[in-house]
């Protein structure tokens, strides 16, 4: 099981990418937490194996018509393991 946390910066505030996150993790079998921070940014900490967080981050940067993904800064991390993906504030 692997672990990253992955800042997004992009319009990803105000346009349902956090939600939009939720639902291709839940689809994709990923565990984890997703937020919005104060500098506008959104915040995703994420476990799965290598192949599922490699799509998953494929996912997010197709983004949708509401959401544009300009950049990811993807870095291992360590954290105590979810067993669930949520959205928190």
């Amino acid at each position: 099981m692997s672990k990253v946390k992955i800042v997004i910066t992009g319009k990803v505030q105000g346009v349902g990418f956090r939600y939009n996150t939720l639902m291709i993790a839940k689809n994709l079998g990923v565990y984890g937490r997703v937020w919005n921070n104060p500098d506008g940014t959104v915040s995703i900490q994420a476990q799965s194996d290598d192949q599922t967080l490699f799509n998953f981050q494929k996912r997010i940067r197709e983004g949708n018509h509401w959401i544009r993904v300009n950049y990811l800064d993807v870095e291992p991390d360590n954290f105590e393991d979810f067993h669930d993906f949520k959205i928190i504030n």
